[in-house]
């Protein structure tokens, strides 16, 4: 998928990741901030990455801001900024890839 324009998806509050996407040339540019980066960073960057690879996401910058979400709360805002940044129907939206 390519990302067309920015987007973002989640929030703020606590157990949750606000995840910003935002159109590039130049591969995939990943910024992690996380309230856990020292204990579980490794596993939220790879959470992220898998997701952008299964999206087919091959270029964009991408922000998230990370509240101690779990892994399956971080898929799913990734996917959900991503499917909003390709102005996806509802109806044609492959959620759980």
């Amino acid at each position: 998928m390519e990302i067309k324009k920015s987007a973002i998806a989640g929030t703020l509050e606590s157990s949750d990741a606000q995840v910003t996407v935002m159109p590039a040339t130049n591969g995939v540019d990943l910024n992690i901030q996380s309230s856990v980066m020292n204990r579980f960073g490794r596993q939220i960057k790879q959470t992220i990455l898998d997701t952008l690879n299964n999206l087919n996401v091959k270029n964009g910058k991408i922000v998230v801001v990370d509240k101690g979400a779990l892994d399956c709360t971080l898929k799913a805002r990734v996917e959900g900024a991503v499917f909003r940044s390709c102005g996806q129907s509802t109806k044609n939206i492959p959620w759980g890839i």
